[in-house]
């Protein structure tokens, strides 16, 4: 491996090395590497000349972050993304059980339970009109009675068949 070392104006040395010895120190192909200096983690000098500190640093990074669950930048923004997801849904279904405990929501099963327990009872109620004004009125006819019964029947036929 040809490593090659410069002094620059700083005082800090370049170390300088070709892309052939870089996959060797890797243990990665070609393509690899090209790859890793698209994505910005192997730091190119020139052609097939990189800096060898830097993209060591960036390449434990880069593989520590893979380590860490992290994956690629791409892969870590998703993963941000889906916990922020996840932790709206755990704040949501937390809101919704607080608004039934202070009994803000209501679940619709009930509801409907109640209404349709008040609807029955309205519908007994006019159903027993007739009946009950035969025995208040007894001087209204039969007629008077039964027409009266079959109209609120009628009626309460046409309100349950209503969309």
């Amino acid at each position: 491996m040809k490593i090659l070392s410069e002094l620059a104006l700083n005082g800090a040395p370049l170390h300088r090395v070709g892309g052939k010895d870089l996959c060797e120190l890797f243990d990665i192909s070609p393509a690899a590497l090209s790859d890793l200096k698209k994505r910005g983690i192997a730091v190119q000098y020139g052609h097939d000349v990189y800096d060898l500190s830097a993209t060591v640093t960036a390449y434990v990074t880069h593989l520590r972050g893979i380590a860490a669950g992290w994956g690629t930048a791409d892969q870590a923004a998703q993963l941000t993304a889906e916990r922020a997801r996840l932790a709206k849904e755990q704040a949501d279904a937390q809101a919704l059980k607080n608004a039934k405990l202070r009994e803000e929501l209501v679940e619709a099963e009930k509801v409907e339970r109640a209404w349709s327990d008040i609807l029955r009872q309205i519908r007994s109620r006019i159903l027993a009109v007739p009946s009950r004004l035969r025995s208040d009125h007894p001087g209204v006819s039969r007629d008077t009675i039964d027409a009266m019964d079959r109209a609120l029947r009628a009626a309460l036929t046409e309100l349950g068949n209503a969309d």
